[in-house]
């Protein structure tokens, strides 16, 4: 029988599985997979925020990673190449973050527990937090998917729709943040980013509707956080890195699985082409 503890864990990462997994096929159809990055990156500028304000660490968290969110938004297209926007907020937010966090007197911080994830310690009350923040985006992508998927789809169809894609666009900042300031305790700073993207791309192959690939990557992440679970309890690894391990050798064992699968098609449509069937 497994513990208290790591039942509160396993439940903590299938809640942040099921929100990030949808939400990281947006991110993999926009191609936005640096954004998520900078995202994650600035909850290190919450946490220490939180810290010298005194406030829940979650609030400073989804704070920051708003403002965050919404600044690169706004900002895209007004003369700044997105991937150097990026690049300039989410390595500038972990610096000034790390710089805040050393500047805390009479405060002991487990940065590590931040930059990788502490799930094993996920209690009872922030079950209720990210319990809280995964049916928030739930609802919102429920509430939204039709107009996002025709905003990601193409932006002349969705003004044709009478939606307006940069309003689509703050929807899903917003969603994004959410999952970032509930993930962090479960996989960290360093591996949000991950956990949003590898079950998207590992579902991707073998889809043919978006919600399928929404559906197949929830399983994935789902099978990722329960598998590496109980590989890092039995091997002793750190369960965030061990998560994040196996949710890549998922995706690697797709790829095979989809190229594989392409050769053979390919090959079987040469052999019929020289040799047709009369």
């Amino acid at each position: 029988m497994l513990d208290d503890f790591m039942w509160r864990a396993m439940l903590a990462g299938i809640l942040v599985a099921m929100a990030a997994a949808p939400l990281g096929c947006f991110v993999v159809w926009r191609r936005m997979a640096y954004f998520g990055d900078a995202t994650a990156h600035a909850a290190i500028l919450g946490v220490a925020l939180a810290l010298l304000m005194n406030i829940s660490i979650f609030l400073g968290v989804l704070a920051v990673a708003l403002v965050m969110a919404t600044s690169v938004s706004l900002l895209s297209g007004r003369g700044y190449a997105m991937d150097t926007l990026l690049g300039v907020m989410a390595h500038s937010a972990l610096a000034i973050g790390l710089v805040a966090v050393s500047f805390l007197s009479g405060v002991r911080i487990d940065l590590h527990a931040y930059l990788f994830g502490d799930i094993l310690a996920v209690g009872k009350q922030d079950l209720w937090v990210i319990g809280g923040g995964v049916a928030l985006v739930l609802l919102l992508l429920c509430w939204r998917w039709s107009s996002l998927l025709a905003a990601t789809l193409s932006e002349e169809l969705a003004y044709a729709s009478g939606i307006q894609p940069r309003r689509e666009q703050l929807v899903l900042t917003l969603a994004l943040a959410l999952v970032v300031a509930v993930a962090l305790k479960v996989v960290g700073v360093l591996l949000i980013a991950a956990l949003l993207i590898i079950p998207a791309a590992t579902a991707r192959p073998f889809c043919r509707t978006p919600e399928t690939m929404a559906l197949l990557a929830v399983g994935v992440a789902v099978l990722s956080v329960a598998g590496g679970l109980k590989s890092a309890y039995l091997l002793d690894t750190p369960t965030g890195p061990t998560i994040v391990s196996l949710a890549a050798l998922l995706f690697m064992l797709s790829t095979l699985i989809s190229q594989g699968w392409r050769f053979v098609r390919q090959r079987f449509a040469l052999e019929s082409e020289r040799f047709p069937m009369r």
